[in-house]
């Protein structure tokens, strides 16, 4: 059984938009506790002197000494802590596959070497020239002669 290599409207094949959605998917998942971990959000709690601190500070400062609870600190902590739940990494997966799937199929142009003629799909005289033009060199007659 042979699968079938469809080209789809911009021109990538869906196998390949099916392999950037997996990757995009298990990027988006994984990428969540490596960067909260970075933060300073670890499973022993905040660590010190990182940017988890620092926001847990301004936290505190701002709510008169206390971190509130449900706050955005309060919240990555947990995370950072115990994971996120099935449901949230449900979710994470989802939107990681929508956007590895789009930029799995995008296709860049190729860079044409020749200019296009001014004018064409839209485009107007002049865009694509250099609007300053070098100096003419002296004529062989205004030339001084020493």
């Amino acid at each position: 059984m042979f699968l079938e290599l469809r080209e789809d409207k911009e021109g990538g094949t869906m196998m390949k938009r099916a392999a950037a959605a997996a990757v995009g998917g298990v990027v988006a998942v994984g990428a969540v506790p490596v960067v909260l971990g970075a933060m300073g959000f670890t499973g022993a709690g905040i660590a010190a002197s990182s940017l988890a601190a620092k926001m847990m500070s301004a936290a505190a400062v701002a709510n008169g000494g206390g971190v509130a609870a449900g706050s955005l600190v309060a919240t990555l902590q947990s995370v950072g802590a115990a994971g996120l739940s099935t449901s949230s990494n449900i979710l994470l997966a989802s939107i990681g596959s929508a956007f590895g799937a789009l930029l799995g199929g995008s296709k860049k142009e190729p860079s044409s070497s020749s200019p296009e003629e001014p004018g064409s799909e839209g485009e107007q005289p002049g865009e694509t020239e250099s609007q300053v033009q070098p100096p003419n060199p002296p004529l062989s007659s205004e030339k001084q002669e020493k």
